[in-house]
């Protein structure tokens, strides 16, 4: 795991101390080394977290056996043991200068060309400059574990692990513009979806896709799609899937427990993370590393469960309660580790995991992507709800009715006020995650915008609704949301995460199993759940599903409010002046008053006026 840099420069603006203060900036990214290639109008930087092969010989930029091509990288490709004998296959003359996927993977381009990257099975942000012919190439892994944000204005193209290295240029800090765009869909979604970032010129990096680049070409195309990855016929063979998807665990989580450093596993107690750290132990010859959090003063308190899960596999557990104190020293560090409004809360618990667990390894695994592919969550049942005709007729009366109850019914009324024929996926979301509607960034942003999210599919196949409402969060939730949580808050401690359960080979195996594989007898995640009872007891996990978060809405209305006093008075909204102060005045009232769902609308607007006021542009 490491952190990139680099620039094509058509006009010669941009030098080495260029790339320097962009990787500097990033070096908690890789604290291991630095190295810097320059030719020509091309400039790759690097950071390294020494992970495989940790000897100087394979540190980057790297060049290729027969020097013609430089590669800068991120990340980790699994099966790169197999790519190696391939690449020697009629090749007499060439031999490995390291042990490191990073050789592979150059070689490999070298062998195979542009298309080489269909053969990766990993998770990377890549780099390629060909000396010869004087082009660049990117690559981004196929769900996006990886980040890539780029600036390109015509002249300059630049690019990086993270924004703040971009940011951190004088040349481009000084012609950047808020993206209002982005805050719209900030303030409905919580997160800011790609190709947008909070700046309109700078841009995310979209997963599954490759960029060439000349004096004569930019061409960012796809190379994978969950789109293409839906087939016309499910596999219907129940006994066949699960043996199958069983299969696919085991190899996936075996790829990834590959390294040359100690490694451990977050464990929640949670049906995803449980799997993964359960099959981690069965193929590890000692006790492996396990990690978890809880929360003090909170009815939700999965600690104990990753305890009874610890104590079963026989992990070698950590465990660390989590106080509003130590959010609160967390809170000045949310905008610089994150570098755009992010409201996620679940990212400062995933810090402190984080921090905790590099106390002792340098590299984990997770459980994310279980609920997307295998139907995990409660939000894809109203998405069945919305579809249903009964539903259709009752919708407006309905929703009057629960607009005249008591506050926890206003929820409701606010969920059932939607246009079904539209926007339904991301009102879902939006109104179960507790952030704006629509119609409600309409009324509270001073110059809102409409929000454009394509969430209409050409497939070979239809889906059904909770289908549908899965595919959605595949497409931003996943990659926009819950990776970048994750990617930013181990990274901030040169801590590398590896997410089993998002290997290419489960995604799209996972696509077309049909819908009851997934959802059956009232359970969710069905298929995904036979196979962890063949390693766990299914009694270990009858109880209901709880959500890694903190009890933010206990804590704003206590040690936390000083943030409400402090980044929702009237000053500093009118200051701002991106959202109307007499909304917020209401919001607050309400809150106050019973209407306790409302806690998260605040806190998407707290962390969008702290972004503001430390970001000034």
């Amino acid at each position: 795991m490491c952190g990139i840099a680099g620039y094509y420069s058509f006009d010669d603006s941009i030098n080495k101390n260029d790339l320097k203060q962009m990787t500097d900036t990033i070096k908690h990214r890789g604290p291991n080394s630095d190295g810097f290639f320059v030719q020509d109008q091309v400039g790759l930087g690097h950071r390294r977290l020494s992970i495989i092969d940790l000897r100087d010989v394979a540190n980057q930029p790297m060049t290729s056996f027969n020097e013609r091509y430089v590669i800068v990288y991120n990340g980790e490709v699994y099966n790169f043991k197999e790519l190696s004998n391939q690449v020697r296959v009629n090749n007499d003359n060439f031999y490995y200068k390291t042990n490191s996927d990073t050789e592979v993977i150059l070689e490999a381009f070298a062998k195979w060309g542009v298309d080489f990257v269909n053969r990766l099975n990993g998770m990377f942000a890549i780099a390629i400059y060909d000396k010869i012919d004087k082009h660049l190439f990117l690559y981004r892994d196929r769900i996006g574990i990886k980040p890539i944000y780029y600036y390109w204005d015509g002249v300059n193209f630049m690019f990086a692990s993270e924004m703040k290295a971009l940011v951190a240029l004088p040349s481009i800090k000084n012609k950047l513009t808020i993206n209002h765009d982005a805050i719209s869909e900030y303030l409905h979604l919580g997160y800011i979806p790609a190709p947008h970032s909070i700046y309109n010129e700078i841009k995310k990096f979209p997963q599954g896709h490759r960029l060439h680049i000349n004096k004569d070409v930019f061409n960012l195309e796809p190379y994978w799609t969950l789109e293409d990855k839906i087939d016309f016929d499910t596999f219907n063979d129940y006994n066949e899937s699960k043996k199958k998807l069983k299969y696919l665990i085991e190899s996936s989580v075996t790829y990834r427990m590959i390294s040359d450093v100690p490694f451990g596993t977050f464990l929640s107690g949670g049906i995803d993370s449980s799997l993964v750290s359960a099959v981690a132990q069965k193929n590890s010859s000692k006790p492996i590393n396990t990690f978890s959090i809880g929360f003090k003063d909170s009815p939700k308190n999965e600690s104990q469960y990753a305890s009874e899960i610890a104590s079963y596999i026989k992990s070698n557990h950590h465990e660390f309660m989590v106080s509003t104190k130590e959010t609160q020293e967390l809170l000045s560090s949310i905008i610089s580790t994150y570098d755009e409004p992010f409201a996620d809360s679940s990212s400062m618990p995933t810090m402190l995991v984080s921090k905790l667990a590099k106390q002792h390894v340098t590299m984990t695994l997770s459980g994310d992507g279980g609920d997307e592919l295998f139907l995990g969550y409660g939000t894809y049942n109203w998405a069945n709800r919305f579809n249903s005709k009964l539903f259709k007729y009752y919708q407006k009366p309905a929703k009057y009715i629960f607009s005249k109850l008591k506050p926890r019914y206003k929820r409701i009324s606010k969920l059932l006020d939607v246009d079904i024929n539209t926007d339904v996926k991301s009102h879902i979301f939006s109104q179960e995650q507790y952030y704006f509607s629509k119609a409600e960034i309409s009324e509270i942003l001073i110059n809102p915008k409409d929000i454009k999210l394509n969430d209409t599919y050409q497939l070979r196949r239809d889906l059904s609704p909770k289908e549908e409402q899965a595919f959605f969060d595949l497409k931003y939730y996943l990659p926009d949301d819950l990776l970048v949580k994750v990617d930013r808050a181990t990274m901030k401690y040169s801590l590398e995460t590896r997410v089993p359960l998002l290997d290419y080979r489960i995604i799209e195996f996972a696509l077309n199993l049909p819908e009851n594989f997934k959802y059956q007898k009232n359970t969710s995640k069905y298929l995904l759940k036979e196979v962890l009872y063949d390693y766990i007891p299914k009694n270990y996990f009858n109880r209901p599903k709880w959500g890694f978060g903190i009890p933010l809405d206990n804590w704003l209305k206590n040690d936390l409010y000083y943030l409400v006093d402090e980044y929702l008075n009237e000053n500093t909204t009118k200051s701002i002046g991106l959202v109307k102060y007499e909304i917020i005045v209401d919001l607050i009232h309400k809150w106050k008053n019973g209407h306790d769902y409302l806690f998260n609308r605040l806190w998407n607007i707290i962390i969008l006026h702290m972004w503001y006021i430390n970001n000034k542009i």
